[in-house]
């Protein structure tokens, strides 16, 4: 049951999360999106492996819900491990109603000709190689970010001292 998530699932999730808290305000005032539209964006959900990075947030949630529980209580690993199969089902049920106000967030932000321009993209085998190739990228932006991250907090800490040292505060 212990699963974890890619950091392109985080990611994506990440991105979804924001979308759908942002735009909840934003769609009151906007007019509803034609069939046409959403079917194009549900399309899209599947072609950029959204719905795929959905699929993994329950058994997810799951596995870190079942490992500190572990930590503390480990007498109850079969007991809870069954229990945790038998509730996938049911917390599994809300994965479609997430998907269908994602599409609906698309479908609203961007008007129907420019969904199926996207589409079309995604669909086109540079689109699929873009994809495909998509999780290297963000990994690699991750590192890049990580190490640049550190680097900076280390020459803070030192221009800190310099700064502080020049006041006569000894850091």
């Amino acid at each position: 049951m212990a699963f974890r998530a890619s950091p392109r699932t985080k990611t994506l999730l990440a991105g979804l999360s924001a979308l759908i808290v942002l735009s909840a305000p934003v769609r009151a005032a906007e007019p509803s999106p034609s069939p046409a539209a959403i079917d194009a964006a549900n399309k899209l959900i599947v072609d950029l492996g959204l719905k795929q990075s959905l699929d993994v947030v329950v058994p997810a949630l799951f596995g870190e819900f079942e490992k500190n529980v572990l930590a503390t209580r480990p007498e109850l690993k079969e007991p809870l491990h069954q229990a945790l199969v038998g509730l996938v089902p049911e917390f599994n049920k809300g994965e479609p109603a997430v998907l269908a106000q994602v599409a609906q967030v698309m479908a609203t932000k961007l008007s129907e000709a420019d969904l199926k321009e996207v589409l079309a993209f995604y669909e086109s085998p540079t689109g699929k190689r873009y994809v495909a190739s998509e999780p290297a990228f963000i990994n690699e932006l991750q590192s890049a970010g990580t190490a640049w991250r550190q680097k900076l907090a280390n020459d803070l800490l030192v221009r800190v001292r310099e700064e502080l040292k020049n006041k006569g505060v000894t850091f």
